[in-house]
């Protein structure tokens, strides 16, 4: 505690919440919980020899206490609410969100004259793009999302409520529209925004590097194409494509250096708060996404200790801003990009510097700029790789490589792009600029695509639980003894947790092939059945049915979860009603 006394409260806070979410107190235990930390809490006006034994545990035990409390005011239920299935609603949009295939999508504040709720809203995908300036009117068919069949499922239900949404809402045709009048202040930023993406679509550059653009700078990544997703998903440079603390930290750099140029040196301070003030705006136009947020917080919180004149200490700064982000919303701590942001700094902080001394001196600013980017990578990817295992069941080792060769040019990437979307916003339209961008990102795209298409090097349906999870940690937790100083002892230790690694994971994929089963998996408006007899599996599809999502929504996270490697599908005629198994009778209707 005496250490790192703030990161210790985080995850007490941590563990708080993650106690709340499972257990589910009611509002009486609650109150109970309340009125402890509140006599915690006077305690310290206290001064005894109990009080100074049990201090540290005590303070853990009241931020452990908040967590609890805080998520169960952060809660969302939507029980009370009761909506007809087909609705004349009315609603204004919030977000945009990643289209598909049949329909645009948005999140938006709905009201029915007698009910209002957040949803999100899919929109024919030949209807005309909405925005922020006007109501909608139209007739929409509601319902709540659907909970998941089975348990290796993505549970979309509970993820929108987390966000705090209710009801998906299929709009009809014949959208009628009103101008608005009481556009907030982040509502008319966001038009702005909008009108910037449009803006891009209108260049001459192609449609790729167009999306491209948009994503990097603006966030904007719902009309990217799924094969150019799936190959920075595949490449491990999605971090490239969405922003993250690299962009903010880069953007900061491009106002700092623009600052200090046309002031004094006294005024350098007056420079960093000018730009930290410069990144929150930038925040707010890209629409205070996650990512951005967890940035922009961890950058100003380590740069108030740089003005205060104090040593900026990274896990001082990465607990406190994580803290702050909680406290307004204790279900940040379930996101997914939250998790792995966090722990790619804690990596960082950990395996940075020992990795550094495997490598030739850092006599020169390439070579520095090189080779830090190699272990920053690196120290990143083994923190959070087994998350990106138990989340995604998919790891390439391309993605070392391409990170190494890609990333020392992403300051680059994003500066050339930052200033290619000034330009289009203020319309100063220049050809020869616009083509040297194009092939720049054409290019880019290609070695990206190249990396993603290395299949020798991608590994899918990897299985993993959560204490398979917490061994990996552990074992990456003890490399850095290892890096420090090589011998027998510290040798051992790391053995031996891979050794107990292994044992656990031998034992969870023995359990699971010692049993049979039979599932109906609801695929489109079909069937698949599943018969799984040891460790093998078949899956039962109609036929023609499309292999590529079968693999992606259904046998590849089955596969993933009941640790199977031997798969087959098989085809039954559509006209098929009932299958028999076993004896058993399964209805596919």
């Amino acid at each position: 505690m005496n250490k790192q006394p703030l990161l210790i409260l985080t995850l007490c806070f941590i563990l708080g919440i993650f106690f709340q979410d499972q257990l589910v107190l009611n509002k009486t235990s609650i109150y109970v919980v309340c009125a402890a930390c509140l006599l915690i809490l006077l305690l310290f006006f206290f001064h005894s020899y109990f009080l100074h034994k049990t201090r540290a545990f005590l303070l853990g035990l009241m931020f452990f206490g908040a967590g609890i409390i805080l998520h169960f005011f952060s809660s969302f239920s939507s029980d009370d609410l009761s909506v007809s299935k087909n609705e004349m609603i009315t609603f204004k949009i919030s977000k945009k969100l990643n289209s598909t295939e049949k329909y645009k999508k948005y999140e938006a504040f709905v009201s029915t004259g007698i009910e209002n709720f957040n949803a999100v809203l899919y929109l024919p995908q030949n209807e005309k793009e909405l925005d922020f300036d006007h109501y909608y009117k139209a007739d929409a068919y509601l319902s709540r999302p659907r909970l998941p069949q089975y348990d290796f499922q993505f549970d979309y239900a509970r993820y929108l409520k987390r966000k705090k949404i209710e009801y998906q809402c299929y709009l009809s045709k014949g959208i009628s529209s009103a101008k608005r009048d009481d556009l907030t202040f982040n509502e008319r930023i966001q038009q702005h925004r909008l009108k910037i993406v449009q803006k891009i679509d209108h260049t001459e550059m192609s449609s790729r590097t167009r999306e491209f653009l948009k994503g990097i700078i603006l966030a904007d990544r719902t009309e990217t194409d799924p094969e150019t997703v799936q190959d920075f998903n595949r490449s491990g440079m999605v971090h490239l494509l969405a922003i993250s603390g690299t962009h903010i930290v880069v953007i900061f750099g491009i106002f700092y250096f623009l600052l200090t140029r046309f002031s004094p040196l006294r005024f350098r301070k007056y420079a960093i708060i000018s730009s930290i003030s410069l990144i929150w705006f930038f925040a707010a136009f890209i629409g205070f996404g996650n990512s951005v947020m967890r940035s922009c917080i961890m950058l100003t919180v380590y740069f108030i200790y740089v003005i205060l004149q104090r040593k900026p200490d990274l896990l001082h700064s990465m607990s406190l801003s994580a803290m702050i982000i909680l406290v307004a919303d204790t279900q940040q701590i379930f996101d997914v990009g939250f998790q792995l942001s966090f722990l790619a700094v804690l990596g960082i902080y950990w395996l940075n510097q020992p990795l550094l001394k495997y490598f030739p001196k850092q006599d020169g600013y390439l070579k520095k700029l090189f080779f830090n980017a190699v272990t920053i990578s690196l120290s990143a990817q083994l923190a959070t790789l087994p998350l990106v295992l138990y989340y995604f069941h998919q790891f390439s080792l391309v993605s070392i490589p391409a990170n190494i060769l890609i990333v020392p040019f992403s300051e680059l990437i994003i500066v050339f792009s930052f200033l290619m979307t000034i330009l289009i916003g203020l319309q100063m339209d220049f050809s020869l600029i616009n083509t040297i961008y194009d092939g720049s990102i054409q290019i880019l795209l290609k070695l990206i695509h190249w990396f993603a298409e290395t299949d020798l090097l991608f590994f899918s349906n990897i299985p993993m639980n959560i204490v398979e999870v917490l061994t990996l940690f552990v074992l990456v937790y003890w490399m850095r003894p290892l890096l420090l100083q090589i011998n027998f002892k510290n040798s051992m230790k790391l053995v031996k947790i891979v050794f107990l690694f292994f044992m656990i994971r031998t034992t969870f994929t023995i359990f699971e092939n010692r049993k049979n089963e039979v599932l109906i998996h609801d695929f489109n408006k079909t069937k698949v059945v599943s018969v799984k007899t040891g460790n093998k599996v078949c899956f039962w599809t109609v036929e023609n049915s499309d292999e590529k999502k079968l693999m992606s929504f259904i046998t590849g996270p089955y596969c993933a979860s009941r640790r199977l490697h031997n798969m087959e599908i098989k085809t039954f005629p559509k006209a098929a009603r009932k299958v028999v198994f076993n004896g058993k009778i399964y209805d596919l209707k």
